[in-house]
């Protein structure tokens, strides 16, 4: 036994001296920074984290920004938060530090995001795209984004190919159209599937719980809720006792390495945080953001995102369509937005399928007679409402 741990730890070695090698870095600690006002818990809480973090991981240096204090760590002394701030910038400008942990922080329109949590269910390790910030004002866009945001954290964390998986909301159909989309054009995305039994690579709660995707898209007050569910599902609430916190900001052309925590995070995910902060200095984030987001270009994001902007009209907007004899509608068709739902219906009538709308277990669906499922799901495919 004594043998194979040696020669476990060997070839790990080994395999960190390569990775040294070849990125550059061999002999080099990353330089994270922390900033240490603001908690609810108090300054200690998160010198305490500090701490933690900077015993677990010989690999890094952790230096605390804000007031003096007996830690022994590195401190960069201010006594503001509206000062800590404006000091952290600019360590990280002028690459006195790598990345940052903080609080409470703006970003601008275009930034968020990606958390890191622990599932309950099977203890797996997923990314919440997004938490925090806002990649755009429209919805849509903002979680088509939102996944490339995931996957650009994922890829920086060692993942190379992360699964996606787009949470089940309003919105969520028009996303992953977009998605597959994206996909057909060149930027390679590794879609998940549910673990529920009719599949798909939209999750239900299930597949948060047990974290199926590597990447789950959300829009970013249902991410940051989920956030708060699963760091603090145990204690109430008010102490975040699990997870890594908020996050990185992740936006086109973003440069600094910035993650959150929420005022209310305790020891564990301060720890944590950090350490997700080392890794991303290490795996590069700055750089894979800049060529994650010069391929996706080249696969067409821009007109994507310009065509969800757009407002769906239909032709039959601007004429009145006469409803089908009615038939028994006991086929089902799902897959397609809430938003529409009603829209798609009305495309079927002028097809002279007779539809109605409903609601399934899963989402949104349309209701046609068995005999002409397949003539309606060609129908709906063809106006762009089915991928």
């Amino acid at each position: 036994m004594e043998e194979k741990k040696i020669k476990q730890l060997i070839g790990k070695t080994m395999l960190e001296i390569a990775e040294a090698i070849e990125t550059g870095s061999f002999g080099q600690k990353a330089r994270v920074g922390i900033t240490i006002l603001g908690s609810e818990h108090g300054s200690e809480n998160l010198i305490k984290g500090a701490e933690l973090a900077a015993r677990s991981n010989p690999d890094m240096e952790v230096i605390l920004i804000g007031p003096k204090n007996d830690s022994g760590l590195e401190t960069v002394e201010i006594e503001s938060e509206e000062e800590m701030h404006t000091k952290m910038e600019e360590l990280l400008d002028t690459k006195y530090i790598d990345s940052c942990v903080t609080m409470h922080y703006n970003f601008p329109i275009g930034v968020s995001t990606v958390g890191k949590v622990f599932t309950p269910g099977m203890g797996k390790e997923m990314y919440l795209a997004t938490t925090t910030g806002t990649s755009s004002v429209h919805r849509s866009e903002a979680m088509v984004k939102n996944a490339l945001h995931g996957i650009i954290t994922a890829k920086s964390m060692g993942i190379e190919n992360p699964t996606v998986g787009i949470l089940n909301l309003d919105g969520a159909r028009q996303v992953e159209r977009a998605l597959k989309d994206f996909d057909s054009r060149g930027y390679a995305i590794d879609f998940a599937e549910s673990m529920r039994s009719d599949g798909g690579s939209v999750m239900r709660g299930n597949d948060l719980l047990c974290g199926t995707a590597d990447v789950m898209v959300t829009d970013t007050l249902t991410g940051n809720i989920m956030m708060k569910v699963f760091s603090s599902f145990t204690t109430g609430g008010s102490y975040e006792a699990s997870g890594f916190g908020y996050g990185p900001g992740i936006g086109e052309d973003y440069e600094r390495t910035i993650l959150i925590l929420s005022r209310a995070s305790g020891v564990p995910v301060v720890a944590n945080a950090i350490s997700y902060a080392k890794d991303l200095a290490k795996g590069r984030l700055s750089e894979k953001c800049s060529t994650e987001f010069a391929d996706a270009k080249k696969a067409g994001l821009d007109e994507i995102l310009e065509s969800l902007k757009e407002t769906k009209k239909t032709e039959t907007a601007a004429e009145e369509v006469k409803m089908p004899e009615k038939e028994t509608v006991t086929g089902q068709i799902s897959g397609i937005d809430i938003m529409d739902l009603e829209d798609a219906v009305t495309a079927l009538w002028k097809e002279n399928i007779y539809a109605e709308s409903g609601m399934g277990c899963t989402g949104p669906i349309v209701r046609v007679s068995e005999a002409r499922i397949e003539m309606a799901r060609a129908a709906l495919v063809k106006a762009e409402y089915l991928a």
